[in-house]
């Protein structure tokens, strides 16, 4: 059975929408998924369950969550492969020497990752910005906080999308195609060594 993450946006950011990550979890379960393990506390949702539209995945969870824990918020899904091809595209990788600075956008819109490609021909510059099939990467050279491409691709993304820091996208990408077990530093390298040469096992 096809793997997936479902990756909520904004919530557990200050004292409004809040999720406790075994509430979480148990919800899902009870949605039928298996295999389920939550990363983080920003929203990070990595489940076993019928192949299956992505975005109708992340329309039940996001109505369920609504309806048994009381916060609606933007849920993207992605399948395995999808998050596989996300981690081969980036390639801003030699740039990236602290993945913390290094932000992913991604959304279930095609529309709107098409309307960042006019980010990445602007000039940013110590900052750099890639658009490419599956998601928009930006290197923060200063930091996520003090970027401002980061400002400009979460408003042109506006209510469509949701990002994540390189070092959380190779963990749920880890999570997705390993054997379920938070990975270490080296896994994560081997990890992302695969999916550049397109071996990555799906």
């Amino acid at each position: 059975m096809p793997r997936y993450v479902a990756l909520f946006r904004g919530i557990n950011v200050g004292k409004a929408k809040r999720i406790a990550m075994a509430d979480l979890r148990s919800l899902l379960a009870k949605l039928g998924f298996t295999d389920i393990q939550t990363l983080l506390n920003s929203g990070n949702a990595v489940f076993t369950a019928d192949e299956e539209v992505p975005d109708k995945l992340a329309a039940r969870v996001r109505a369920a969550v609504a309806k048994k824990l009381g916060v609606d918020a933007l849920v993207i899904v992605k399948s395995a492969a999808d998050v596989a091809g996300i981690v081969s595209g980036n390639t801003l990788g030699k740039l990236a020497t602290d993945h913390s600075k290094l932000l992913v956008a991604m959304t279930n819109d095609a529309k709107a990752l098409a309307a960042l490609k006019s980010m990445a021909k602007s000039e940013w510059g110590a900052e750099s910005v890639h658009v490419g099939k599956h998601a928009g990467y930006v290197w923060c050279a200063n930091g996520i906080l003090e970027s401002k491409a980061a400002v400009a691709l979460l408003k042109n993304l506006n209510e469509t999308g949701t990002t994540r820091n390189w070092a959380t996208l190779i963990k749920i990408h880890a999570l997705l195609a390993g054997d379920g077990k938070i990975p270490t530093a080296r896994d994560l390298i081997v990890r992302v060594d695969a999916a550049r040469r397109g071996s990555v096992r799906r």
